[in-house]
């Protein structure tokens, strides 16, 4: 079995290729792969069969990267996400520098700054931001745990993370806010 260190090496090998991970994320297990590449999103998607005008949460390691990724970052996304008692996602008007098929029809991006010590851990080397969904196929019930990715999944990935396969946590599925410019938001998922 790899080291922490060495699965973190292993999976931003293969984001920087251009590839499709399966990984543990801060929620459940999810498919992930380079937000600013519109090839590896076109695979995830494919692999999750899909529709691509569904968007897509990007995950990121701090909210000091927010502004690598939103044109108008409100205030109050920062309190939001500090104060935030579980994984909150937001969705932002306003994406920029991700793939096309990463930002929704209206321009909008669904961001997440992980808490996950291992995706944070991957973020942080690989330099960018990761597009992530689910780990399953669209339409069919939501994995919780590793042993309940159908096993389709697992083989249609390029790379899958070795560690924390045995973990039973109780995952729960982010809050999805949706963030106006003016600081108004709208709760999409509690």
């Amino acid at each position: 079995m790899n080291s922490f260190d060495e699965e973190v090496s292993l999976a931003v090998d293969a984001l920087k290729q251009g590839k499709v991970i399966l990984y543990p994320t801060d929620t459940i297990w999810g498919l992930g792969c380079d937000a600013t590449n519109g090839k590896a999103i076109e695979r995830l998607f494919k692999i999750k069969r899909r529709k691509e005008n569904k968007s897509i949460i990007t995950l990121i390691d701090s909210d000091q990267r927010l502004k690598e990724y939103v044109k108008v970052v409100p205030s109050i996304a920062y309190d939001l996400i500090r104060n935030a008692a579980n994984p909150i996602s937001i969705v932002f008007p306003g994406g920029m520098n991700l793939a096309k098929n990463a930002i929704s029809a209206d321009g909008s991006v669904c961001i997440r700054v992980t808490t996950n010590e291992f995706c944070i851990a991957i973020v942080q080397k690989f330099g960018k931001a990761i597009a992530s969904t689910s780990a399953n196929i669209s339409g069919e019930p939501t994995a919780l745990f590793f042993n309940q990715i159908s096993p389709e999944i697992i083989h249609s990935a390029d790379h899958v993370v070795g560690l924390f396969h045995d973990e039973i946590n109780l995952p729960k599925a982010s809050t999805i806010i949706k963030l106006e410019v003016n600081g108004q938001f709208e709760i999409i998922r509690a």
